[in-house]
């Protein structure tokens, strides 16, 4: 390795990101030998951008190819900071899936080939919607799953999707907070959403509240699903040991990298658990990382997309096609992925925290607490 680069990106769609920007960091990683590998982060861009070139003062002159070496030596120089997190994870990550790219490069082969081969040729993706006339246009576009969100009206809001569409077509929901659920109405959402036949019912419980979130799974008959702000093999170990999910979704911009997702994925496979990786705000890269990862393992079920996104992604890099509701794996070498980087110049990142005002904060924690009977609303 010859240098380390990043460019942050600002990736807010039409309408905002949660009252405030949302950013993409891409990692750019050179070689002597004129191989050039591409990464992405997720968890808080803006700060893993300054964790990655830390990191890179104890990488550059090191052999890319070692990659499970690097991603050792990078895990044991940030221990004096407190082990990993969001930050942390996310700069590891950046940075490896880069060498994964460059590996396949340098080998001539795709990714997926390097992780053992594929299980299967394409991989299922779900979109969003939450409203009838949105999700009628997705499947119109060849979508085969939907995910609704929000918690004001989870059951309401899955009946009317469901009432609008053809059986064919899986639903699942997320009802993250704030404000979160407590277990009992967790539980009796759960079960009123029982007839539906949800793929997934994602994030009932506050993620550090681990023994409200197994007393959740334990139940209930349809799946559990959450662990996207979880990261590395240790991050995601207790949910996977003591099965508390159904289903695993560890966020493949912040997960620790592909040969981390990949671990990840065989810990869940020994107690027969689900890989659905959260993808919600990331961007071309980490979505191709996890395409090729999960066509190489068998517990795979479906993979999150974030369809009509930024008018100019497929300016800035390689299109990945959603059809008939699949992504092909690419067979190109690497990730398959090309960048141009004079796209990524021409949006330099902003500030991503999410904005609190007064109006978000009563919409947010007061609202929904003077009227918890709208949770359980049907009609």
């Amino acid at each position: 390795m010859t240098d380390i680069k990043t460019f942050l990106v600002d990736a807010t769609p039409e309408g905002g990101w949660g009252g405030g920007g949302r950013n993409w960091l891409f990692v750019k990683v050179e070689t002597d030998e004129g191989l050039v590998g591409w990464g992405e982060a997720s968890g808080w861009p803006k700060v893993i951008e300054t964790a990655v070139q830390d990191l890179k003062t104890i990488l550059v002159g090191l052999d890319p190819t070692r990659i499970e070496l690097i991603w050792q030596k990078m895990m044991l120089g940030m221990m004096g900071h407190g082990m990993t997190g969001v930050v942390g994870a996310g700069a590891m990550t950046g940075i490896e899936v880069a060498l994964w790219d460059i590996l396949g490069k340098k080998l001539n082969a795709p990714v997926v080939d390097l992780l053992g081969g594929m299980c299967r040729e394409r991989v299922r993706v779900y979109a969003h919607a939450s409203e009838p006339e949105h999700a009628q246009k997705l499947v119109s576009e060849g979508y085969t799953a939907l995910k609704a969100g929000g918690l004001r009206h989870p059951i309401r809001t899955i009946k009317r999707l469901r009432d609008a569409l053809s059986p064919d077509i899986d639903l699942c929901i997320d009802v993250h907070g704030p404000p979160w659920l407590t277990s009992p109405e967790a539980i009796r959402i759960g079960n009123e959403l029982e007839e539906f036949d949800l793929i997934f019912y994602e994030d009932p419980i506050p993620p550090e509240n681990m023994d409200a979130l197994k007393k959740v799974s334990d139940a209930l008959s349809i799946p559990v699903a959450a662990g996207e702000r979880s990261s590395t093999i240790y991050g995601c170990r207790e949910l996977v040991e003591r099965e508390i999910v159904d289903v695993l979704q560890p966020d493949m911009g912040r997960v620790g990298g592909i040969s981390q997702m990949k671990k990840i994925s065989a810990q869940a496979e020994a107690h027969h658990i689900m890989m659905a990786p959260h993808d919600g705000s990331n961007g071309p890269l980490c979505e191709a990382a996890a395409v090729h990862v999960m066509a190489s393992i068998p517990n795979f079920i479906i993979l999150e997309h974030r369809a009509n996104d930024v008018p100019w992604r497929y300016e800035m890099c390689t299109e990945l096609p959603v059809i008939n509701g699949f992504i092909d794996v690419p067979r190109r070498p690497g990730l398959g992925v090309e960048i141009n980087e004079a796209v990524l110049r021409r949006h330099p990142g902003v500030s991503n925290v999410a904005v609190i005002t007064p109006s978000n904060l009563e919409r947010m924690y007061v609202e929904p607490r003077a009227n918890r009977r709208a949770l359980f609303a049907r009609d």
